[in-house]
């Protein structure tokens, strides 16, 4: 066995191959030509996409046979990262790639030099083709700059742009590159195990209204001068959504830093992540007086009638959950309750209100009632701001006035409401009857 250091090559025997390195990492691959590019999203292997063409990763070791890979291909190159993606290389310890043959005798060994304190993302080795038969070479490089530093030696596009010199008025610029702005983020979501979003324009047109607003004014805020705020935005431009998010951040200067920032918060990488999510929209503008870079980042699911009641659905079956654990027996669905809270939903979003009295002073039991519901017993829980049925039925749990309309014995039935937009970005209503 070969003990390497960095920049060492050896060659390797033919057959398939075992790399594996122990320890609190995660293991990915990049297939590239002999230019050192991908082809595209195929080329990355990591445990959300674990396998190509003659690649395959099974949790710390990742197999190679090298006369399987795609036509063209003629390097593999192995990646290592923290399996905490809150930590950095610098305070765990250096990995060691373990390299077997295919006749499980051990063929190699490679421990780089301990990573520098920021790295986040470490180039460990590369096998490449010469001539008819392929070696390996220790690498060892580390990149501070984490998935950015990667995605541009691979050839994702990552636009680096030199800092402006103050304009003397907001110059409205779509973020450059929103490709390589995607690729980051759908390399994040796959690390988390969440499907991939595509690039909305209605998103992106929001995007850059909003941030050019901030831009004008130098100052971050979720709201515009007028009061507009970026859900209604949104909405404004014709996209009705059943679960929204936002990045509201000022002074990154490329998309690629952009992600980094977000992904080194715990609750905005959450944003980025977020299951929920399959459509982005990016852009920045640059501030008039101090050249400041202002981004708007929104991120949504688009409404469908039947994501609606899907919503609804698991809205009534949390709440039968809390009611079942209290030892009450379950509200039933009710399509007039659903009705009234539907409208009363989509009114608040309209009418630009929040509350149970309507502007024209109609109560619950007036809405049920218009709704040809005939229950005697008639309450209401409303709620803004939250982006999922989880999470208002816990506030609603965690309030008690709320929780009392949960857990009161006298409802038998129960009605979920849902709109997007407005001030506060989604509004739900539950109404109750018995």
């Amino acid at each position: 066995m070969s003990e390497l250091v960095p920049g060492g090559n050896l060659p390797l025997p033919g057959g398939t191959l075992t790399l594996r390195v122990p320890g609190p990492f995660d293991v990915s691959a990049i297939v590239t030509d002999s230019d050192g590019k991908v082809r595209g999203d195929a080329d990355f292997v990591f445990y959300n996409q674990p396998s190509a063409p003659g690649v395959r990763l099974l949790g710390e070791e990742l197999t190679v046979h090298p006369p399987g890979l795609r036509a063209g291909a003629d390097r593999v190159t192995l990646v290592v990262s923290p399996a905490d993606p809150s930590l950095h290389l610098g305070t765990l310890p250096a990995p060691t790639l373990q390299v077997t043959g295919p006749d499980g005798r051990a063929v190699a060994r490679f421990t780089p030099p301990h990573p520098a304190q920021r790295e986040t993302v470490l180039l460990l080795a590369e096998l490449y083709r010469r001539g008819t038969g392929w070696k390996l070479r220790a690498l060892g490089q580390g990149y501070a700059d984490g998935l950015a530093g990667v995605a541009r030696d691979f050839g994702v596009e990552v636009t680096e742009d030199a800092t402006p010199a103050p304009p003397t008025a907001p110059k409205p610029t779509h973020a450059p590159s929103p490709d390589g702005f995607l690729a980051l983020v759908n390399f994040a979501r796959a690390r988390a195990g969440s499907p991939a979003v595509s690039l909305d324009a209605r998103l992106a047109a929001a995007a850059h209204a909003h941030a050019a607003d901030m831009a004008a004014r130098g100052t971050l805020a979720t709201e515009g001068a007028d009061g507009t705020s970026v859900y209604q935005r949104i909405t404004a431009g014709g996209y009705a959504y059943l679960t929204v998010g936002e990045h509201i951040v000022s002074g990154p200067r490329t998309p690629a830093e952009f992600v980094e920032y977000c992904l080194s918060d715990e609750r905005s990488r959450r944003t980025v992540c977020e299951p929920a999510f399959t459509q982005t929209g990016l852009a920045y503008v640059a501030g008039g007086r101090s050249g400041d870079l202002f981004w708007t980042a929104l991120w949504a699911r688009p409404f469908t009638a039947a994501g609606l009641a899907r919503t609804a659905d698991e809205v009534i079956a949390l709440t039968n959950a809390e009611r079942a654990a209290a030892g009450l027996p379950p509200l039933a669905g009710d399509p007039l309750l659903t009705a009234a809270a539907q409208a009363h939903s989509a009114d608040m979003v309209a009418r630009a209100f929040y509350a149970h009295t309507s502007p024209d002073g109609r109560e619950p039991w007036d809405r049920a009632a218009a709704a040809g519901s005939r229950h005697r017993t008639v309450g209401e829980n409303i709620a803004c701001g939250q982006r999922s049925p989880a999470e208002v039925v816990r506030g609603w749990m965690d309030s008690p006035g709320h929780r009392a309309n949960i857990l009161k014995p006298a409802f038998t039935h129960m009605g979920v409401g849902f709109a997007g937009g407005g001030r506060a970005g989604t509004y739900w209503t539950q109404l109750f009857g018995g």
